[in-house]
């Protein structure tokens, strides 16, 4: 494997662990993001629809790698996925922890740029 692909693996495994670590524990990941609506049971449950689609995309994505399938397609289901984090989380900005805006566009933004640059590299 060279090191793009590589690299692409170590991304998509991260996204992985997150996406099990946000189903598992949604309280704690998106208490600075959401603040103390984290606790909120209704929006627990959507946080772990939020780690499923992270572990289903990502798994899928690892697996595509894996047997050196086309990956484009499932990083860009991960940009869009990105984005509409950040565009959702910006349309709340006023209800949401102070900073919480700008935390979300660093990491949904910079996973997404991640996303489209490896988009770029690993089928060249």
């Amino acid at each position: 494997m060279n090191l793009t692909r590589a690299t692409a693996s170590a991304v998509l495994l991260a996204r992985v662990s997150y996406g099990v670590a946000l189903m598992v524990a949604p309280r704690r990941l998106a208490l600075r993001w959401l603040g103390e609506d984290a606790n909120r049971a209704p929006l627990q449950i959507a946080l772990r629809g939020l780690g499923a689609r992270e572990t289903v995309l990502h798994g899928a994505a690892v697996v595509a790698l894996r047997r050196e399938a086309p990956l484009r397609p499932w990083l860009a289901a991960s940009v869009v996925g990105d984005l509409v984090d950040v565009i959702a989380t910006a349309a709340e900005r006023r209800r949401l922890p102070a900073g919480s805006p700008l935390a979300t566009l660093a990491v949904g933004g910079g996973s997404a740029l991640i996303s489209v640059l490896l988009a770029v590299l690993v089928e060249r």
